[in-house]
């Protein structure tokens, strides 16, 4: 099994508490380093819980202390659709987090899924990485480098959008890819796991326990990454962290 954190919450609002407390420690201490926090966002429940507490103006701990200003939002994946569909993952944050607190707008760096031709989508937002992360060199031999990278988990084992069977999975050259996902019948945008692997910190949240049989066998069972996408997270040079409530880690062995 790759070395990894993993600390057991009691419940979901637990969970997203204690999400929310380490994005706040990561993001003062890379704008105290370097001056700003880079982060690719994750869609669903648990993310969405989370973001709603860093931007409650009820909760002083968390949004008093994120260096809003500072912090460079982008998106780990994205379904095909425009950015107010009620199904994208640009929507949640916006709603839950963004259009409440202080970001300047060319902060955010999102996917514009809302073009007809999906591979259109992969390849601007592989530019606009390119250009955020590299502005000086005219070619790119490097990985971009996030700070924090929020990912789920799937019942079926995907995460951001790398489902299994598809080909993105499989890419080691491109930093975006589009995927068509035959269970939908559409394509998503995905970062690649060359990509995501190259965080400073990569952060699970799982949650519930219909995820219970899916994250046992990513985290204990043989490695399956065409099975289980999930599997291919492995950090080459960076911190590897699930955030997980009871319900979904009843099935993991223990001591941990």
């Amino acid at each position: 099994m790759v070395k990894c954190e993993i600390r057991i919450l009691a419940d979901a609002g637990e969970l997203s508490r204690a999400a929310a407390e380490e994005f706040v420690r990561q993001a003062e201490e890379a704008v105290r380093t370097r001056g700003l926090f880079t982060v690719a966002l994750s869609g669903g429940s648990t993310p969405k819980a989370m973001y709603r507490l860093l931007a409650n103006e009820g909760e002083a701990s968390f949004r008093g202390r994120v260096p809003w200003e500072k912090i460079h939002f982008f998106w780990g994946d994205e379904r095909h659709v425009p950015p107010d569909h009620p199904d994208g993952n640009y929507r949640t944050a916006h709603e839950a987090m963004l259009s409440r607190v202080p970001i300047p707008p060319e902060n955010l760096h999102r996917i514009k899924a809302e073009d007809s031709d999906a591979r259109n989508a992969a390849a601007d937002y592989d530019q606009e990485l390119r250009t955020f992360f590299f502005p000086r060199r005219m070619t790119v031999e490097a990985l971009p480098r996030f700070d924090l990278v929020l990912l789920g988990l799937g019942p079926d084992g995907h995460t951001a959008s790398l489902f299994p069977g598809t080909d993105a999975i499989h890419d080691q050259t491109r930093f975006v890819a589009a995927p068509w996902v035959e269970k939908f019948h559409a394509y998503r945008i995905t970062l690649t796991s060359p990509v995501l692997n190259n965080a400073a910190c990569i952060m699970f949240l799982v949650s519930g326990e219909a995820k219970a049989e899916t994250l046992h066998a990513v985290l204990e069972g043989e490695y399956q990454p065409e099975r289980f996408p999930a599997q291919l997270i492995r950090p080459t040079l960076g911190r590897l962290l699930w955030l997980v409530d009871r319900a979904a880690a009843r099935l993991l062995g223990l001591p941990r």
